[in-house]
């Protein structure tokens, strides 16, 4: 029989054994959390957002070279407010962005509706090795500190389809900002496809060089400019709407439908600053009651660049509907061998539809331009209703579409455009078919 005060003493024994075991023992991290959502720094390994899952950004998140971040249809991405998050691709890095009509991906701020503003969050950056005018490889705007531009004008940077950003736009300090969708020397081998801004604080889109295409873009509650380009972005787009606010824009700044520089200082740096576009659709605030004072131009072409715009609408701007901006504009625009086009246009503005300043040797004139234009299948007019587009000044709920007898639904001509337009015989952003419905949204300001 083994006494009571034995098997006291081989329990005791026992409980040291063990305590001495775990104490030699490794410790084991604990696992992985697999709901882990949150997103910040730079990644180190390809990674997936999936659909099941609120994914958060916390500061600047960065997707480097080699390193490819896939987004799954129907995912929403939110940012932290007081850290103030950003997505930036790198160069040599990828996202992999296929949202769908029915499922698109949504890249918005961490507020609940009705606390929303336009800057929660910061915005998308995709960071190429294309092209630019600049000598020297640029530093992107908005405070990241990362560079863009080469020599590989067939760069992929991945894809974007069906993405939604809303609330973007912060500025890093004075004259440098995040935009909802910041395009650095992103090349053609590069897809953007149905891409919605919605209330961006600063531009809705900037190219800063490059040579990347776009396909059915959206700009709806813009602070600044709807579309931004300089440094010697030389790509195409098709198929795109401008739609202001009346009551909302940049405090600091005029808000256009297009601001376009050859660069900042209007150099004759090459490649020049020439975007190719057919078929916007460009509705200002036409004057409505409570219009904030810094709403501007249609288009604004200024510092050098040059620029094609076809099969068009421009109605509602308040102070001007084409305008050009220097010498080194005019001149393309209006000398024999220029490369600059305005055609087949349907041109409207609160006031002066056709304008020119800051000329100092080119002589072109508004008059000009308007006899320019109307001779290369333009139309003026007078009142925007007279356009004939359903409802293009209803805020919340658009249609964009041309009505009956409208003038847009006939006179569009792609003669000298490459195989990347689709012809169509309308001019404007629509048809028949309003290509909005489903993934878009047309919010008020804070929902």
């Amino acid at each position: 029989m083994i006494s009571r005060l034995a098997l006291v003493a081989l329990a005791v024994a026992a409980m040291t054994s063990c305590s001495k075991n775990d104490d030699e023992d490794d410790i084991i991290a604990p696992p992985t959390n697999p709901n882990e959502t949150i997103l910040s720094g730079t990644l180190s390994a390809n990674k997936t957002l999936t659909a099941d899952k609120t994914w958060t950004l916390k500061g600047y998140v960065y997707v480097p070279n080699g390193v490819t971040l896939t987004i799954e249809a129907g995912t929403t991405i939110k940012s932290d407010k007081t850290e103030k998050g950003a997505l930036c691709i790198e160069r040599g890095g990828k996202i992999q962005a296929n949202g769908t009509v029915d499922k698109p991906i949504v890249m918005t701020s961490g507020q609940d509706a009705g606390a929303r503003n336009p800057g929660d969050w910061g915005g998308l950056i995709i960071l190429g090795n294309a092209p630019t005018n600049r000598t020297s490889t640029p530093v992107i705007e908005g405070g990241l500190d990362r560079v863009y531009g080469g020599t590989n004008a067939n760069d992929n940077s991945g894809t974007l389809k069906y993405v939604r950003i809303e609330y973007a736009g912060i500025a890093a300090f004075p004259g440098s900002e995040i935009n909802g969708l910041t395009l650095g020397g992103v090349g053609s081998g590069t897809t953007i496809e149905n891409v919605q801004i919605v209330y961006g604080n600063d531009d809705a889109y900037e190219f800063f060089g490059g040579n990347v295409n776009a396909k059915y873009l959206v700009a709806y509650g813009t602070a600044d400019d709807d579309f931004d380009f300089d440094f010697g972005y030389t790509g195409k787009i098709q198929f795109a709407v401008a739609l202001r606010d009346p009551s909302f824009v940049d405090n600091g700044d005029a808000g256009n439908g297009i601001e376009a520089d050859n660069d900042g200082s209007g150099t004759a740096a090459t490649p020049y600053t020439r975007p190719v576009l057919s078929n916007f659709t460009f509705v200002g605030p036409n004057n409505a009651t409570g219009t904030a004072a810094n709403h501007n131009f249609g288009n604004r072409w200024r510092r050098a660049v040059r620029f094609v715009l076809r099969n068009s609408i421009l109605m509602g701007w308040q102070k001007g509907g084409f305008s050009i901006e220097s010498d080194g504009t005019a001149n393309d625009y209006s000398a024999a061998g220029g490369t600059s086009e305005f055609k087949n246009n349907l041109v409207h503005a609160v006031a002066d539809p056709y304008r020119v300043s800051g000329l100092t040797t080119a002589t072109l004139t508004a008059a000009a331009m308007r006899t320019k234009a109307e001779s290369e299948g333009c139309k003026t007019y007078a009142n925007a209703a007279d356009i004939k587009l359903t409802s293009p000044f209803a805020l919340t709920a658009p249609n964009l579409l041309p009505a009956t007898g409208s003038d847009a639904l006939a006179g569009a001509s792609f003669t000298g455009l490459d195989a990347f337009f689709a012809t169509t015989t309308y001019v404007g952003a629509f048809g028949t078919t309003n290509w909005l419905a489903s993934w878009t949204r047309f919010p008020a300001k804070g929902q």
